[in-house]
């Protein structure tokens, strides 16, 4: 594990110029496990002007090398996912068997951009004047900036850097501050299988926004690809508008899980609480509202509360564990905030509601795997993304109610139904206004589909072929025949 010589910068790795470093700690046990580099204002623009000057030269290069290069790194990341899981599950809290996941998961991304380097495909259109001739190009944007995300510190870089480097751009990347170290793992990997020096930088900062304005500001920067809130994604958003930069948002989610009275209660129980508890809830495919039709309420409820009581809490590494804790003091308060509203306003506590202090996990930042029922649209946590372990029942009486409630939200990412009556399935997937919907599916995602959300949820999609798209610029060639 690297210590302070965190940042990668034309091929190599070194220090911030003045030194500096930040504490990188276990949210399960509060412990510093290292330190990494704080890169600021000088260390960003060296790693811009790299991306730059090796543009030209990897822009140019044959897909298949681009190609090789990302197979290699397939390569490696699978050959040492369990290490690499191990350091995610340490760094970032999630249980080693969910880590392994995501490592698996961003290897995916890596294969599967690979293989579209070699599908950049033109065209060539018709003219209506006899001696012209019109084709197609599809180019590379040019220097690309990613900011990622701590909640899956290792897939949401290779969603980034894999389709940026398969395009022919070159890229600086400044990964959440919660979680360099997955970063330093992964541009290891990339160094190791032959990437030209520059193609992909590194900068580990704790002062995001320096750096972040740093990287928008500059001209020689032509795309922005961000994974985050929505209120940070709509600043950087306007800012990059100063420059005209190509702009790639995966913002937050408001995501409805809908069972209807069709569909199988305990079943339907069972994909809740995977989805709804996977990362500690700290995703943005996670339902927030979990909409139930009266009926079949009472089966659905206490199928839930089974699953529920059975998860383990813990450090991940620790075996059994199957939820981890959260990523700060911050997502504590708002977490405990949400479902202290809720039951003020008249919401049951089921299970949960808490923090975890008991059997050694007052040192983490743990709380309670929680279910609420009778949630209502007074209640913070029915409009606000959750980021928690909170599984929040909402009853409901009818399709068209329903639909209606779903779409009553600014975010539009992911949503979910149960029901086994294939004109309903897709009437409602129809009328629900989301980027995904998992139908009787809580894991509507691939490397190979593309991912992204509407509304307040973002803009672009990565993944799939759309992926690639995102960094490619359209040309035109227009040739008059002598």
């Amino acid at each position: 594990m690297r210590n302070g010589d965190t940042l990668f910068i034309d091929g190599k790795w070194c220090a911030a110029d003045d030194g500096r470093t930040f504490r990188v700690t276990d949210p399960a046990t509060g412990a510093v496990i290292a330190t990494a580099a704080d890169g600021g204002t000088a260390e960003t623009d060296r790693a811009i002007a790299a991306a730059h000057e090796a543009f030209d030269t990897w822009s140019a290069e044959n897909a298949y090398r681009r190609a090789e290069v990302l197979w290699r790194t397939h390569a490696l990341m699978t050959e040492r996912a369990e290490d690499l899981a191990a350091l995610m599950t340490q760094e970032q809290g999630k249980p080693l068997k969910a880590a392994l996941n995501e490592v698996r998961y961003a290897a995916d991304f890596l294969a599967w951009f690979a293989e579209e380097a070699k599908r950049v495909y033109g065209s060539s259109i018709p003219s209506s004047r006899g001696g012209q001739r019109f084709s197609v190009l599809r180019q590379p944007v040019g220097v690309v900036a990613g900011i990622t995300p701590w909640n899956y510190p290792v897939s949401m870089i290779t969603r980034k850097v894999a389709p940026a480097v398969a395009a022919g751009c070159s890229i600086v990347l400044k990964p959440a501050e919660q979680t360099p170290l997955c970063a330093v793992a992964v541009f290891e990997l990339l160094a190791e299988a032959g990437l030209p020096p520059g193609v992909a930088n590194l900068v580990t900062t704790s002062r995001p926004a320096e750096v972040g304005a740093r990287l928008l500001d500059s001209p020689l920067v032509r795309k922005l690809t961000f994974t985050g809130s929505t209120e940070v994604g709509k600043d950087l958003t306007a800012r990059a508008a100063a420059t005209m930069k190509r702009v790639s948002m995966e913002l937050g989610g408001h995501a409805p899980m809908i069972v209807f009275d069709d569909a199988d209660p305990v079943h339907a129980a069972k994909g809740a609480a995977l989805v709804k508890f996977l990362n500690t809830g700290q995703a943005c495919i996670s339902p927030n509202r979990i909409f139930v039709q009266r009926s079949v309420l009472p089966a659905f409820t206490d199928a839930l509360l089974d699953r529920v009581g059975k998860l383990v809490p813990g450090p991940g590494h620790r075996p059994g564990v199957t939820i981890g804790p959260l990523v700060d003091e911050a997502a504590l308060r708002k977490v405990t905030r949400q479902v202290e509203d809720a039951v003020e306003k008249g919401a049951r506590l089921l299970a949960g509601g808490d923090r975890l202090t008991d059997d050694g996990l007052d040192a983490g930042r743990f709380f309670a795997p929680t279910v609420l029922a009778d949630v209502d649209e007074s209640m913070r946590i029915y409009r606000e993304e959750t980021f928690g372990p909170v599984a929040a029942i909402v009853p409901f009486d009818d399709e068209s109610e329903v639909v209606r409630r779903a779409n009553d939200t600014e975010y539009g990412l992911a949503s979910y139904l149960y029901t086994r009556d294939l004109g309903r399935s897709v009437r409602v997937s129809e009328a629900l206004r989301f980027g995904i919907v998992g139908v009787n599916d809580i894991n509507p995602t691939a490397a190979a589909a593309p991912f992204g959300g509407v509304g307040m949820s973002g803009l672009g999609r990565e993944g799939g072929a759309h992926g690639i798209d995102e960094y490619l610029d359209v040309k035109l060639v227009g040739v008059c025949l002598p």
